[in-house]
C-alpha cells in the first residue's frame, strides 16, 4: 500500500465524524488523528494482507471493501464492506495478525489509525474504548448473519435474499448495476461462479433479468416469497 498522507487540518471534522470518536473526549481524537493518515484509495489497492502484524485500525469512510482470505491455492470473499464502518477491527484490539486481507472494490476514502495509538486510546479514554467495542460488536453481528445464511438458507435462497437488500440499498427502485464483480458475489455467497450462473437462470421465473452488469427485478413480491427474508439473518440494524 502506497501513497497515504497525514490527516490534513481540513479533514480532521471529516474523521471526527465517524463512530469511533463519537464517545471520546476531544483531546483523544486529536491525539489519534496526529498521527493517522486519510487517503483515497483506487480499485484494486490491497490494504493489507492476511499474516501481516496488526499495524492499522481501517475505518471505510466511503466506497467498497472485500475482505479476503487464502489457503493453498485458494480464495474467496469473506465480507464486503459498503458502509462506513471499522474493519478487521479484533486483529487491532488484540494485538495479534490479520486473518483477513482487504482490497478496494470500489474507489474508498479510508481512515488509517495507528494499531499501538488505538490500543492506548482505549486504556485511557473509556468513551473511545465504548466505541471500539461497539464497532467490534458490529463486526461480529455481521459475521453471525452471514454465517447463518450460508448455514440455514439454500443457494438459491441466498441470492434471493441478496438482491432483495440491494435494491433496498439503492433505492427500492428494482433496478441496478452490480456492485462489483459475479466472481466476488459468488465467493461471498458460497458459490461456485458456475452455479451463481444457474441460480440467476433459475430466479427469471421470478422476475429477475440480468443483462452484463445491471439487474431488473420485475416481480419484488414473488423474489420475496421465495426469498423469506427474516430480520435476524438480514437486517444489520437490529
Amino acid at each position: 500500500m502506497r501513497g497515504e498522507k497525514a490527516v490534513r487540518p481540513q479533514d480532521c471534522e471529516e474523521a471526527k465524524q465517524c463512530s469511533l470518536f463519537a464517545r471520546c473526549r476531544s483531546e483523544t481524537a486529536a491525539d489519534l488523528l496526529r498521527g493517522a493518515f486519510i487517503q483515497n484509495f483506487p480499485a484494486h489497492t490491497q490494504l493489507n494482507r492476511e499474516g501481516e502484524v496488526a499495524d492499522f485500525l481501517f475505518f471505510n469512510l466511503s466506497g467498497t471493501i472485500e475482505l479476503t482470505a487464502h489457503w493453498r491455492n485458494r480464495e474467496t470473499t469473506i465480507d464486503v464492506i459498503e458502509r462506513p464502518r471499522a474493519f478487521i477491527v479484533a486483529a487491532v484490539v488484540m494485538d495479534r495478525l490479520y486473518l483477513q486481507s482487504s482490497r478496494v472494490l470500489r474507489a474508498a476514502r479510508i481512515l488509517m489509525l495507528p494499531a499501538g495509538s488505538v490500543r492506548s486510546a482505549m486504556q485511557d479514554d473509556a468513551g473511545f474504548a465504548t466505541a471500539m467495542a461497539e464497532e467490534a460488536s458490529v463486526a461480529y453481528r455481521h459475521v453471525a448473519q452471514e454465517l447463518k445464511g450460508l448455514k440455514l438458507r439454500s443457494g438459491i435462497e441466498r441470492l434471493a435474499n441478496w438482491l432483495i437488500n440491494q435494491d433496498i440499498f439503492v433505492g427500492s427502485a428494482h433496478a441496478f448495476n452490480m456492485p462489483y464483480e459475479k466472481k466476488v458475489l459468488a465467493a461471498r455467497l458460497g458459490l461456485a461462479p458456475e452455479v451463481l450462473s444457474r441460480a440467476f437462470s433459475t430466479l427469471a421465473k421470478y422476475g429477475v433479468r440480468v443483462e452484463g452488469a445491471k439487474v431488473w427485478i420485475g416481480d419484488i413480491d414473488a423474489l420475496r416469497k421465495l426469498a423469506f427474508p427474516d430480520p435476524l439473518l438480514d437486517d444489520e440494524t437490529i
